[in-house]
């Protein structure tokens, strides 16, 4: 598992429900000999039932409403973050300092969301600031929220910085949910939460309206319960949006029609897959997950999938362990109303009440280097620069010298080879360990891949049906 500190470049949140495709008034329904429970309800599933008339908008809500009245007290899955809505809401980034700002308008996806008909049921709770606070701070944990927890183990970590939004979907307080990443923070709630993640190329989704950390790995992406329900979340919500330029170039990867084309269960047929053995699978060996994964490599080759074994990544020590230079305040100065403007501000708010941010036991070590900084200067370049370097001669060259359609690994552990060049990846649960907290497997390919990686995610869920609901123990 990547430590906290190499997931302090992420980010999560926001939740939402398709309106035109959710509802449910009754935890289960017999509709024309057809039993319909919300529990594990697909979109699909949803939208039949509102096609019959047996299921209103209203009802779906009610529900969800009274499930998180019974167990976000013990989760902590749900209260307001870190992408905006011109709503009531508030938009904190689960820090105290930013509670009572006034957001100038919604996040370029909470547009394209509300334009397909969502309804935004609430806000997901994070590691505070995206994890990109300090380098002690606790997965899942923010001064708004409290610590999350995972519903599989609670004691277990539910993993960061897209906690909430991975802890909601699993327990069923919500029908889908959005995650933020940077580095990890989708892929790796979803992992620890058995429930799918996909995190788009970077830009392919808009930033705007969202607190950030670099932009040039930040990305949005549906954690869902399954691969289909991520799939319709994630059309909804690509495409160009003026407020961020990257939409503009990556929206050429959105293919006609949508992605929905390639919920294909046959999907792994003829797939070259690579297999990075050192360190990802070594990792998982290590945990006692190594059969596990071994027997997941069989299921793929029993489905046609060509596996490339023991290839390396060059330079993945390294890779492992850069981390993403934060401009983590700079929606800041849009806010329409807000007691802090700067990241100066933020710093002082925080030893002006350490007992209300904590800072006396989470420290603001992050924020106190990123102030000591003079901006994008020579070393930044620099370093920028060597990330580009890494991702050509490491992921790129490995998929271009083998010709593969996608790179699979245990767990979100190669969330960074991911990261620094911006590429997609998406995770499936994969199974439990021997305490029964979940674990996922990851498919990660090149830039605009999606199509692959959502054929190939597809197909082995479909041949596996591996997810469970949350069992809740202690």
């Amino acid at each position: 598992m990547a430590s906290s500190s190499s997931l302090r470049s992420c980010s999560l949140f926001l939740f939402l429900i398709l309106s035109s495709i959710f509802s449910l008034g009754f935890s289960t329904r017999t509709i024309t000999n057809y039993t319909f429970s919300i529990r594990e309800a697909t979109i699909k599933d949803i939208k039949l039932s509102f096609e019959r008339n047996q299921l209103t908008s209203r009802q779906l809500v009610q529900y969800y409403l009274r499930e998180i009245a019974r167990l976000n007290g013990l989760l902590k899955g749900i209260i307001e973050d870190n992408i905006a809505t011109k709503d009531k809401l508030n938009t904190t980034a689960g820090s105290f300092a930013l509670l009572g700002s006034v957001v100038p308008r919604d996040a370029g996806v909470v547009e394209k969301l509300r334009k397909a008909g969502a309804i935004i049921l609430g806000k997901a709770s994070l590691s505070e600031w995206a994890n990109f606070r300090s380098t002690t701070a606790t997965s899942g944990f923010s001064p708004r929220g409290g610590q999350g927890k995972n519903p599989y183990v609670l004691s277990a970590t539910p993993c960061g910085s897209s906690s909430g939004s991975a802890i909601s979907v699993a327990a069923n307080l919500v029908t889908v949910s959005l995650g933020t990443e940077t580095d990890g923070s989708i892929l790796c709630p979803s992992s620890f939460n058995s429930v799918v993640g996909l995190k788009p190329t970077v830009g392919l989704t808009s930033r705007a309206g969202v607190i950030p950390v670099t932009p040039r790995q930040d990305t949005i992406g549906p954690i869902c319960r399954t691969v289909s329900d991520a799939v319709y979340v994630l059309d909804a919500i690509v495409g160009f949006d003026s407020n961020d330029e990257a939409t503009r170039h990556a929206s050429y990867y959105i293919p006609p029609g949508g992605y929905k084309r390639f919920l294909n269960p046959y999907g792994l047929k003829g797939k070259r897959l690579g297999i990075v053995r050192n360190p990802f699978f070594k990792i998982a060996q290590g945990l006692g997950l190594g059969q596990t994964f071994d027997n997941h490599l069989h299921t793929l080759r029993r489905q046609g999938v060509i596996v490339v074994d023991n290839l390396q990544i060059a330079n993945i020590d390294v890779i492992l362990n850069v981390s993403a230079s934060g401009e983590a305040v700079a929606i800041l100065k849009e806010l329409v109303a807000s007691s802090v403007r700067s990241l100066a501000d933020i710093i002082a708010f925080n030893l002006k009440f350490p007992d209300l941010e904590l800072t006396d036991k989470i420290g603001q070590d992050i924020f106190l280097a990123a102030q000591a900084t003079n901006g994008i200067g020579a070393q930044e370049k620099a370093a920028l620069a060597n990330l580009e370097n890494l991702s050509k001669n490491g992921l790129e060259k490995l998929m271009r010298d083998y010709k593969l359609d996608a790179v699979v690994t245990p767990r979100a552990d190669a969330s960074s080879v991911y990261a620094i060049g911006g590429f997609p990846a998406i995770i499936v649960p994969a199974g439990y360990d021997s305490q029964g907290v979940p674990i996922g497997i990851s498919f990660g390919g090149l830039k605009g891949s999606e199509g692959k990686l959502i054929e190939i995610a597809y197909a082995f869920e479909q041949a596996t049906k591996i997810r469970k609901p949350p069992s809740f123990k202690p």
